[in-house]
């Protein structure tokens, strides 16, 4: 489904401050998998995702989605069929429009036909079971500005936005880490669903490790741009979290007590 061969980004080649994002990155996810991807901060995980959505063309290596070779296409073209939610709330909505045009917009890009923000009759049909589906109400607030949501409101209408036409691949790239805990559980579970209801293949970067290993069906960790464990299967089911800081410890010669430690944070 997905295929990564060889990848490889180094920024500011040449230059003092040089730096090898990707080192040879290789990976294949079926379809229907959902990835979670760990590892400490700069270890290449937003980087990958820049990589596969095209934010940059990759030095060494190819992309192959769905058997097309994407390793060239331009970003525009590669969101028409990978949907990507970011860490920050404020992206990937326009603000001022309403939730209803935000949709019609989102759902108009992934065909031939100019982008439109005016919903047909359809349209929003569609768009309010969709919402209502999702239980947090906005079903009835389809006229509301965007920018006058709530954070997790406007992350759960960025997800819709994302899949309301199925992609080949979600990105969630720490979708709820700016978000209050019971808010990032309530998106989580509302990602979940969408998930499975769609049989999305996803790949979701996080900082929680406990998280990462009861999410989805694997769990990578990047060092270095590097992936050091692919988890999956029976291993993946039994393993806890001082586990798999022991297996990262043990690779890296660098040990830590708990997951806040190892990536820098204090959430």
């Amino acid at each position: 489904m997905l295929d990564i061969r060889n990848a490889v980004k180094v920024f500011d080649r040449g230059s003092p401050i040089e730096h090898t994002a990707l080192n040879s990155v290789s990976l294949h996810l079926n379809p229907g998998d959902f990835v979670t991807i760990i590892g400490s901060n700069g270890a290449g995980k937003s980087t990958l995702f820049n990589a596969i959505c095209g934010s940059f063309f990759l030095d060494q290596g190819s992309i192959q989605l769905n058997g097309d070779n994407i390793t060239f296409e331009p970003e525009h073209r590669r969101a028409r069929i990978i949907g990507r939610v970011f860490q920050d709330p404020m992206r990937g909505t326009a603000p001022h429009m309403t939730i209803e045009e935000n949709l019609a917009l989102a759902h108009s890009r992934t065909t031939a036909r100019p982008l439109s923000i005016a919903p047909s009759r359809k349209q929003r049909s569609l768009f309010r079971d969709r919402l209502a589906s999702l239980g947090m109400g906005l079903e009835d607030r389809m006229k509301t500005q965007v920018g006058l949501l709530s954070g997790g409101q406007r992350q759960v209408v960025t997800l819709l936005m994302c899949t309301v036409v199925t992609p080949r691949l979600l990105l969630l790239d720490e979708h709820t880490a700016a978000l209050d805990p019971a808010t990032a559980e309530k998106v989580m579970q509302i990602t979940r669903q969408v998930v499975q209801e769609t049989h999305l293949t996803t790949m979701m970067i996080t900082h929680n490790i406990a998280q990462a290993l009861e999410t989805g069906n694997r769990t990578l960790m990047m060092e270095n741009g590097q992936i050091l464990f692919d988890i999956q299967g029976d291993m993946r089911s039994r393993m806890t979290v001082d586990q798999l800081l022991g297996m990262y410890s043990s690779s890296t010669n660098r040990v830590f007590d708990n997951d806040r430690m190892l990536f820098g944070t204090q959430a």
